[in-house]
């Protein structure tokens, strides 16, 4: 199976047991802050990749 076919054979269900499994390990109070944390860890990647096209740029 390609990761595709992985990606397409998930259905509501399985996407609810994992929401239902994150929801009882968390917390309703911790969710949000891990996403606080996700969106700035991705805002910092995107930066920091960038960066390093300038950074290529200004070599050439």
């Amino acid at each position: 199976m390609t990761a595709l076919q992985i990606f397409l054979a998930i259905g509501p269900w399985q996407i609810a047991i994992v929401v239902l499994v994150v929801l009882l390990l968390f917390g309703g109070k911790k969710i949000p802050e891990l996403m606080r944390g996700l969106g700035s860890g991705i805002k910092e990647f995107k930066d920091a990749s960038k960066e390093d096209d300038t950074l290529e740029e200004k070599k050439d």
